[in-house]
């Protein structure tokens, strides 16, 4: 009998051991779930603060950007918005096209949205004012569209990296145009950072190609007139007109009216925007380059780019800076996925130092020694074509980014 109550004992205590095994390893099970669950519900997302001219004088390349970036950040996600486990999120500030009010907007986006990244500006001076709070707070800025040489050169700090395209591969591209043994050339162009290291940038270049530069022409950013510059650049009697220039504020129209090609001077720049295209009809047969038109790149994200612009934005084409914003979303989305989400900016800059990336302008790459990005730009000559209200520019041949690299400033 005792042996039978003590089989039952231990029978029982046998089952009761392994219900409570059972227990613990089902709520363990349960628990591992839901703190997983509560884990992947809960991590932080990436955040990235935009930096744009959404209004004054560079407000259509802010709007272009910004097209571009959301698009970039769409491509790259497949459409997810999400990257190793992370939601990405992005808030936009308006730098109004003035340095000190970048500076506010980029302080309030680090301080109180705590963004991970910073992209922008649409403006040379509103970036270069900015360039330091990177350093401060110790996050990546990509710098789009911006392209004062200054950036990745004397303001250099390892944070930046560019994947606009700087005034030096611009330089190379318009002296490669134009310039030769003893041509004369003036340029024109506005009177700051962006226009200053263009025209340096640019003589350099004209200069290693045997040019004289015997004219440089700086006019206020913000003018309307444009006579007195041109007048001067007539009297010094050069065989090119170089023009440099940004913005909706253009000089094309005054160019035109005084008459300078029938004066014998040829003119040559980069260009534009569609929008500034459209006032460029008396320099049809014009060579030049172009960082960007839509139909020049012959690649699966360009084309892609130009559907779906077309499709959301009531059939236009993507812009000259449209691209550029699309290359630097997908150039963090592409770090990020290196990363495994990690937005540690040591490690960032580990891994985007050399880094290649694919964009709708063909394979970029930050060169390790400034961060700037490597990539194609377009001899082009303009042309009319029917149906098209703007001078088009055509293919001469692409530029590579072996051909376009820039000189390390920094």
């Amino acid at each position: 009998m005792k042996v039978f109550k003590g089989r039952v004992f231990l029978l029982g205590l046998l089952i009761f051991m392994m219900v409570f095994a059972t227990a613990c390893s089902s709520e363990k099970t349960e628990g591992d779930t839901k703190g997983n669950g509560e884990q992947a519900e809960t991590k932080e997302p990436i955040k990235i603060g935009v930096l744009a001219s959404t209004t004054g004088a560079l407000e259509s390349y802010g709007k272009q950007t910004l097209r571009g970036f959301e698009l970039g950040l769409e491509y790259a996600t497949e459409g997810t918005m999400e990257v190793a486990g992370r939601k990405i999120e992005f808030v936009v500030e308006d730098t109004e096209t003035k340095p000190e009010v970048a500076v506010q907007k980029a302080t309030k986006l680090l301080e109180e949205d705590k963004v991970d990244f910073l992209v922008g500006s649409s403006s040379s001076a509103d970036t270069l004012a900015v360039l330091p709070l990177a350093e401060e707070y110790q996050k990546i800025m990509i710098v789009e569209p911006a392209a004062a040489d200054s950036i990745t050169g004397s303001e250099f700090n390892k944070y930046i990296f560019r994947s606009a395209r700087n005034s030096s591969q611009d330089a190379v591209a318009g002296a490669a145009a134009i310039a030769g043994k003893d041509v004369k050339i003036a340029t024109l162009a506005p009177d700051y950072s962006f226009g200053r290291d263009g025209v340096a940038a640019f003589k350099e270049a004209a200069e290693k190609l045997g040019a004289d530069i015997v004219l440089e022409e700086y006019a206020d950013p913000a003018a309307t007139d444009f006579t007195s510059n041109i007048q001067k650049i007539i009297d010094a009697k050069p065989d090119y007109l170089f023009v440099v220039w940004a913005g909706a504020n253009s000089p094309w129209k005054q160019i035109s009216d005084m008459k300078v090609q029938d004066k014998g001077i040829k003119i040559s720049t980069g260009a534009p925007d569609i929008a500034a295209l459209a006032t460029m009809e008396p320099l049809v047969g014009m060579e030049g380059f172009t960082v960007y038109y839509h139909d020049l790149p012959k690649n699966k994200i360009n084309d892609w780019l130009v559907t779906e612009h077309k499709k959301r934005f009531n059939d236009e084409v993507p812009d000259l800076f449209t691209p550029g914003g699309m290359s630097a979303a997908i150039s963090i989305v592409e770090a990020l996925k290196k990363t495994e989400g990690d937005a540690d900016a040591d490690k960032l800059i580990e891994t985007m130092e050399g880094m290649s990336f694919e964009t709708p302008k063909g394979k970029m790459t930050y060169r390790k020694d400034d961060h700037q990005a490597l990539q194609a730009l377009y001899a082009i000559k303009l042309e009319k074509k029917d149906g098209v209200p703007y001078p088009v520019p055509v293919l001469i041949r692409e530029l590579t980014p072996e051909e376009t690299a820039p000189p390390v400033r920094n």
